[in-house]
């Protein structure tokens, strides 16, 4: 990172906490000294592109992107620090009803209708990397995982995810698209559901249909947009 980045980081800021470190880039928490303002500093080891073409937009259900430094093969994204619970933290304390992940998953589609129509393909929706607010507003954060879907390839150059949440095709059966989403997100409403993978333990509610077809290891006969998902949920 240049240093006169860096210097200015420390300057203005100081850390609060740790919150992730990983392989692919480590989150932390970080304090304005004069302000008391959070936000959110990622180091990440990947590409840049999905972190500059966030910054150029804003969406309610999407933690707002401030700055993206890039120096030799290292990214640095400062990003909106949003407070609130993970649905894997509030998992850990108990089951959702159906009305709880109809009202979660809506907004998720949202979130991933906006981005898929730029172009973006999250491949990393999991209960950690969705916060609920105070207020009920769903955020969909970490795009460290994601890619720029590019007609000309046939398939993924680097397999990401998560193991049991990510698509067949993310391990380079084809290239990953927006159905690879929607894929995702019928594994996180099961698992939101019964507190298990869909071949572990199906949910029994209106909403097994729903989730079978999303998660259908063939992305031709999945919803094809998160648009048509969220018309079902």
């Amino acid at each position: 990172m240049d240093n006169w980045f860096q210097r200015t980081l420390d300057e203005e800021y100081q850390l609060v906490r740790v919150l992730k470190r990983s392989d692919d880039g480590d989150v932390f928490q970080l304090r304005h000294k004069e302000l008391g303002r959070d936000i959110i500093r990622i180091n990440h080891t990947g590409s840049a592109d999905v972190y500059n073409l966030l910054k150029r937009y804003s969406h309610k259900n999407i933690a707002r992107i401030y700055e993206v430094h890039t120096s030799g093969s290292s990214v640095t994204v400062l990003e909106e620090y949003i407070d609130g619970m993970t649905v894997g933290e509030v998992l850990q304390t108990g089951l959702y009803t159906e009305n709880g992940v109809r009202k979660i998953a809506a907004q998720l589609c949202d979130a991933l209708e906006f981005v898929h129509s730029i172009g973006i393909v999250h491949r990393d929706i999991k209960p950690e990397n969705i916060i609920i607010t105070s207020d009920g507003t769903v955020k969909l954060i970490d795009w460290n995982a994601a890619r720029i879907h590019k007609k000309y390839i046939s398939s993924d150059t680097t397999t990401m995810g998560t193991t049991g949440y990510a698509a067949p095709e993310q391990y380079g059966i084809t290239q990953s698209d927006s159905r690879a989403d929607i894929y995702s997100v019928g594994i996180l409403m099961n698992v939101m559901l019964t507190g298990d993978h869909p071949s572990k333990k199906m949910c029994t509610g209106s909403l097994a249909k729903v989730i079978k077809k999303c998660t259908d290891i063939q992305p031709d006969r999945r919803y094809q947009t998160a648009a048509e998902l969220r018309k079902q949920i």
